[in-house]
C-alpha cells in the first residue's frame, strides 16, 4: 500500500486525518532527502578513493538495494514497478562490477552528483521552505481565530464586522498557503520517480563505457536499461499530464472551494468549540466534530491543530434535538445547544462563523431554514451515440486513414479551437450528417479532424466507457497478470450498452491501424493510450486520486488496442458459459413435442400473498409472447369453439394485452439479473408486434389477429399460477354475436 493521496478539498477542513496524511508525506520526503545526501556522499567517496573502490561500490550498492519507493495510490503501473525495481537491479550490477576492479570512473560528478544535489536543493528544499511557511500560517490563523471567537458579543457592531473581515482574510491566506504546500509536496513526490533515478542510470551508463571487462555485463543489462528508459519517459509524460490537471484543480479550488468538496460519508463535519464544565469554571475546548443524519450520531474528537495531537478521548452521542442559542443568553457568538439521547444535560457548541452555525443547524434539523448547498455541476452534452454521431466518427476516421495516417504526432497535435468548432458544427448539422456518402473536404487539416473526433467524444453526456464501469476498468488494469487484465476488460466491454460497444469497436479498430504505422506517425500504442485514456474513461468526480489513476486509464486503452480483435469479435468466457447453459436448456425443452398435459403451463413458486400478485402480473407480461407463438396455430386451426376456463366473477382475473416491457431485454438469459428466480418461457425468435394495426411483421395472419392474448386464471393452490390460451379482441373491433355466445358458454362451463 502506497502513500494516500493529498486531496485539496481536505485543506479547507484541515481534519486530523489530513494532518496525519500530510505527516506521512513529510516523513517520506525527509527519508528521501537523507537517502540522497547519503548517496551523494557515497558517490564522492567512490570517485576520490580509487584505492578503496571495492568497498565504496559495495556500500553504494547496499544503499541502493535497501531503499524502496513509496508510490501514491493503492497500485503501481508496470512502468512504476520497473522504476521501483531499478534500484535493486543497479545494486546487482554494482556487485558484479566489483569483481572487475577497474578504476575507470570519469564524469561521475557531472552525471550523478550534480543532478541529485540540484533535486535535493531545488525540490526537497523548496518543500521544506513551504512547510515552514505552512506551520507559521497555521499558528497565526489559529491564534487569530481564538482571539476572534473570544470577542464579546456586546462589542460595537462596527468593531465586530472589522474583526470578522480580518479573520476571513487570515483564513483565506491560510487556505491558499495550505493548497500551495500540498501541491508542492505532491509535485516532489512525483518528480523523484524520474529525476532521482535518471541520474543513477546515467552514472551506470558512464561506468559501462570505461569498463572493458564489463562489456558482457553491460550487454546483458541493455534490455533492462531500454525498458527502464521507456518507463521513465512514460512516467515523465504521465507526470506532465497529471501535473497540469492537478494544477488546474488547485486553481479551481482557490477560486471556489465549496463547489469541489470531496464526497463525505458524514452529513456535516468540521471544528467546533465545546463548552466543558470544570472545577474552576467553564472552558471551551476545540473538537473536530462529525454528524451523520441517518444514525443521528455526533462524534467529537478533541484536537489541537497547533500541536497536531489529540487532547483527550473521542466522544460519541445520539442527537435528540438542536436549538440555536440566542445572542443575549451567552457571551460567545455563533453558539447552539445540542441535547443527546444517551447523555444527560445540554451540550453547548460554538461554530466558527454565522455561516458555519447555519450549516450545522441545517444538518441537525435545527431551527435554521433548509439550505441545500449541493449543486449539480454536470452539464448535458450535445453529442449523442445516434446515427449522426456514428456518421461523424466514421467520416473523421475515413479522412484520417485515407489522407493522414502517416502524419507525425497524429491525435497528439491539436488543431486550432475555432477551426475545430467550425468543423463540428458542419458535421453535426442534420442536413450534412444525413449525407453519409459525402467525405470531409480536403481543406480541413488532419489535426483539425482528429481534434474534432476527440472533442465529439468528450461532448457525449457521459464517457464512452461509462461512469458506472470506470472503477471496474481501473481495477482490471491493476491486476498483476496481463492475461487476467485482458480477460477482465474483455468481460467488462461486453457489459457496455450495444451502441457504446459498437462505437468503441469502431474507434479501437482505427487506433490499431494508427499504431501499426507508428514508425511513420510516431504514435505507439502507449502514446495513443495517453491521448485517449482521459477521454474515453474519465472519472465522474475530479479529485487528486482520480488524476493519479489516469495512468491506469491509459493501460486500459492500450489493452483494448492491442487485443481489439479478441475483445470485440469473441464472446467472453463467462458469458459464453451462460449462453451454452441457456441453449442446452432451451434445446432440451424444444425437442419435446407439446402435449395436452402441458397446457395450461404452470409455474410453481411459493411466495408471500402481496409478493405473489406482483410476480403474477409481471410473469404474464414477460411470458405472453412466447405462449402465444407456441399455441397460436393450434388455437386458430381448431374447428371447435374455444372454451377458456375463466371465472369472470373473480376480481383477481384480468385480460392482458400482449406488450413487451420496454425495460426488459428481448431474450433474457437464465442468469440475467433481470430474469426471475423461477424458470422462464423461451422467447420467440422474432419479437411480437406491439401495435394491433401492424400485420406485415406479425406471425399470425390478419383474419386471426384477435387471438393474441391469454386469460390469467386463478390457480387451485397458492403455490400455482396457470395460463390457459383463449381469445381476446382488439380495442378497435367489436365482438360478433357468435363469439359472444362462445365466450359466455366458456364462462358458464368454468363456473
Amino acid at each position: 500500500m502506497g502513500l494516500p493521496a493529498l486531496e485539496f478539498s481536505d485543506c479547507c477542513l484541515d481534519s486530523p486525518q489530513f494532518r496525519d496524511t500530510l505527516k506521512s508525506h513529510e516523513a517520506e520526503l525527509d527519508k528521501t532527502n537523507k537517502f540522497i545526501k547519503e548517496l551523494i556522499k557515497d558517490g564522492k567517496t567512490l570517485i576520490s578513493a580509487l584505492k578503496n573502490l571495492s568497498s565504496a561500490k559495495r556500500k553504494f550498492a547496499d544503499s541502493l538495494n535497501e531503499f524502496k519507493f513509496q508510490c501514491i495510490g493503492d497500485a503501481e503501473t508496470d512502468d512504476e514497478m520497473c522504476i521501483a525495481r531499478s534500484l535493486q537491479e543497479f545494486a546487482t550490477v554494482l556487485r558484479n562490477l566489483e569483481d572487475e576492479r577497474i578504476r575507470m570512473i570519469e564524469n561521475a560528478s557531472e552525471v550523478l552528483i550534480t543532478p541529485l544535489e540540484k533535486f535535493r536543493k531545488e525540490q526537497i528544499g523548496a518543500a521544506k521552505d513551504a512547510k515552514k511557511k505552512y506551520d507559521k500560517e497555521t499558528e497565526k490563523y489559529c491564534g487569530v481565530l481564538e482571539k476572534h471567537l473570544n470577542l464579546s458579543s456586546k462589542k460595537k457592531e462596527a468593531h465586530l464586522h472589522e474583526a470578522d473581515s480580518q479573520v476571513d482574510l487570515v483564513r483565506q491566506h491560510f487556505y491558499e498557503v495550505s493548497l500551495e504546500y500540498v501541491f508542492k509536496v505532491q509535485e516532489v513526490q512525483e518528480r523523484k520517480m524520474f529525476e532521482f533515478v535518471e541520474p543513477l542510470l546515467a552514472f551506470l551508463q558512464g561506468l559501462f563505457t570505461f569498463y572493458h571487462h564489463g562489456y558482457e555485463l553491460a550487454k546483458d543489462f541493455s534490455d533492462f536499461k531500454t525498458e527502464l528508459t521507456i518507463s521513465i519517459q512514460n512516467t515523465r509524460n504521465r507526470f506532465e499530464g497529471t501535473r497540469s490537471e492537478v494544477e488546474s484543480l488547485m486553481k479551481k479550488m482557490k477560486e471556489n472551494p465549496y463547489e469541489h468538496k470531496t464526497i463525505s460519508p458524514y452529513t456535516m463535519e468540521g471544528y467546533l468549540y465545546v463548552q466543558e464544565k470544570r472545577h474552576f469554571g467553564t472552558s471551551w475546548v476545540k473538537h473536530y466534530c462529525t454528524y451523520q443524519r441517518e444514525s443521528k450520531r455526533i462524534t467529537m474528537v478533541p484536537f489541537d491543530q497547533k500541536s497536531g495531537g489529540k487532547g483527550g478521548e473521542d466522544e460519541s452521542v445520539i442527537l435528540k434535538s438542536c436549538t440555536r442559542r440566542k445572542t443575549d443568553s451567552i457571551e460567545k457568538r455563533f453558539c447552539f445547544d445540542v441535547e443527546a439521547i444517551d447523555k444527560p444535560g445540554i451540550i453547548t457548541m460554538q461554530a466558527l462563523s454565522e455561516e458555519d452555525r447555519r450549516l450545522w443547524m441545517e444538518a441537525m434539523d435545527g431551527q435554521e431554514p433548509v439550505y441545500n448547498s449541493n449543486k449539480d455541476i454536470q452539464s448535458e452534452g450535445t453529442a449523442q451515440l445516434d446515427t449522426i454521431g456514428f456518421s461523424i466518427i466514421r467520416k473523421c476516421i475515413h479522412a484520417v486513414e485515407t489522407r493522414g495516417i502517416n502524419e507525425q504526432g497524429l491525435y497528439r497535435i491539436v488543431g486550432v479551437n475555432s477551426r475545430v468548432q467550425k468543423l463540428l458544427s458542419v458535421l453535426m448539422d442534420p442536413k450534412t450528417a444525413s449525407e453519409t456518402e459525402v467525405d470531409i473536404c480536403a481543406e480541413w487539416e488532419i489535426k483539425t479532424i482528429t481534434s474534432a473526433l476527440k472533442t465529439y467524444l468528450r461532448m457525449l453526456p457521459g464517457p464512452l466507457m461509462m461512469y458506472q464501469f470506470q472503477r471496474s476498468f481501473i481495477k482490471a488494469a491493476k491486476l498483476e497478470n496481463q492475461e487476467s487484465r485482458v480477460s477482465e476488460i474483455h468481460a467488462l466491454v461486453h457489459r457496455l450498452p450495444e451502441k457504446n460497444r459498437q462505437m468503441l469497436q469502431l474507434l479501437m479498430n482505427h487506433l490499431a491501424n494508427v499504431a501499426n504505422n507508428h514508425k511513420q506517425n510516431l504514435m505507439t500504442v502507449a502514446n495513443l493510450g495517453v491521448v485517449f485514456g482521459p477521454t474515453l474513461l474519465r472519472p465522474q468526480e475530479e479529485t487528486v486520486a482520480a488524476i493519479m489513476d489516469i495512468k491506469f486509464q491509459n493501460i486500459v486503452i492500450e489493452i483494448l488496442i492491442e487485443n481489439h480483435e479478441k475483445i470485440f469479435n469473441t464472446v467472453p468466457d463467462a458469458l459464453l458459459t451462460n449462453t451454452q447453459q441457456g441453449s442446452s436448456w432451451k434445446k432440451s425443452n424444444d425437442s419435446k413435442p407439446p402435449s395436452c398435459s402441458e397446457r395450461p403451463l404452470t409455474l410453481f413458486h411459493t411466495v408471500q400473498a402481496t409478493e405473489k400478485q406482483e410476480q403474477r402480473n409481471s410473469l404474464i407480461n414477460s411470458s405472453l409472447e412466447s405462449v402465444v407463438s407456441s399455441n397460436a396455430n393450434s388455437i386458430l386451426n381448431s374447428n371447435s369453439p374455444l372454451q377458456p376456463s375463466v371465472n369472470s366473477s373473480d376480481p383477481e382475473l384480468e385480460v392482458m394485452k400482449p406488450t413487451r416491457p420496454s425495460s426488459l431485454p428481448p431474450n433474457p438469459s437464465p442468469t440475467s439479473p433481470l430474469s426471475p428466480s423461477w424458470p422462464m418461457f423461451s422467447a420467440p425468435s422474432s419479437p411480437m408486434p406491439t401495435s394491433s394495426t401492424s400485420s406485415d411483421s406479425s406471425p399470425i395472419s390478419s383474419p386471426y389477429r384477435k387471438a393474441k392474448a391469454l386469460y390469467a386464471c386463478k390457480a387451485e393452490h397458492d403455490s400455482e399460477l396457470s395460463f390457459t390460451a383463449g381469445t381476446v379482441f382488439d380495442n378497435d373491433e367489436e365482438m360478433r354475436p357468435s363469439e359472444k355466445k362462445q365466450l359466455a358458454q366458456g364462462h358458464t362451463a368454468s363456473k
